[in-house]
C-alpha cells in the first residue's frame, strides 16, 4: 500500500517545519493552497520552494487542488461544513480531477509525498480532504505530520 504525508505551517518555524520534513524523509512537497502566498516569512510559494531546495525536498503548487475562495471564506468565517460541501463540489471540476490524476501518479511512483497547507490541525484543512479523495482511487495510507515531530494516521 502506498503512503501519503501532510502537514500544516501554521505556528511553525521555517527551520522545524523543514526538519520535520526531513525526519519524515519527504522528497515531494505538494502545496495545496490556491493562493501560495503566505504573511509568514518563508512560506510564500518562491521563498518555501527555495527553503525546500535548500533541504533537499522538492516542490509542486497544485493551484488546482486549493479551496476555492468562496471555501476559504466559509473557513475563515468557522463554518467548516459549508467549507467542506464548497470544496467537494469544487474536487468534481475537470481541473481538480486533472490534479488528483497528478497526484495519484506521483504517489504511485513510490516517492515520499507531502501535501502542504497552513491550518496545523488536519481536521480543519482541506488537504485532509484532498487526501481521502485521493484513497477514494487507491489503497492508500494517510499520515498527518506535526512540525516538531510525529505523526498521526487517519
Amino acid at each position: 500500500m502506498k503512503s501519503i504525508t501532510t502537514i500544516g505551517y501554521e505556528d511553525a518555524t521555517v527551520k522545524r517545519f523543514l526538519a520535520t520534513l526531513q525526519d519524515a524523509r519527504v522528497e515531494l512537497l505538494v502545496d495545496v493552497r490556491a493562493l501560495a502566498s503566505s504573511r509568514r516569512p518563508g512560506f510564500a510559494k518562491t521563498a518555501l520552494a527555495a527553503n525546500l531546495e535548500g533541504a533537499g525536498i522538492e516542490y509542486l503548487h497544485l493551484r488546482s487542488l486549493g479551496t476555492p475562495a468562496e471555501g476559504r471564506a466559509a473557513a475563515r468565517a468557522g463554518r467548516p461544513e459549508e467549507m467542506r460541501e464548497i470544496f467537494a463540489r469544487h474536487l468534481a471540476t475537470p481541473a481538480a480531477q486533472e490534479g488528483l490524476e497528478t497526484l495519484q501518479g506521483l504517489v504511485q511512483s513510490g516517492r515520499r509525498v507531502c501535501l502542504l497547507c497552513l491550518e496545523a490541525d488536519p481536521a480543519h484543512c482541506h488537504r485532509t480532504l484532498v487526501a481521502d479523495a485521493l484513497a477514494e482511487r487507491m489503497p492508500l495510507r494517510v499520515d498527518h505530520l506535526a512540525v516538531g515531530g510525529g505523526e498521526t494516521e487517519s
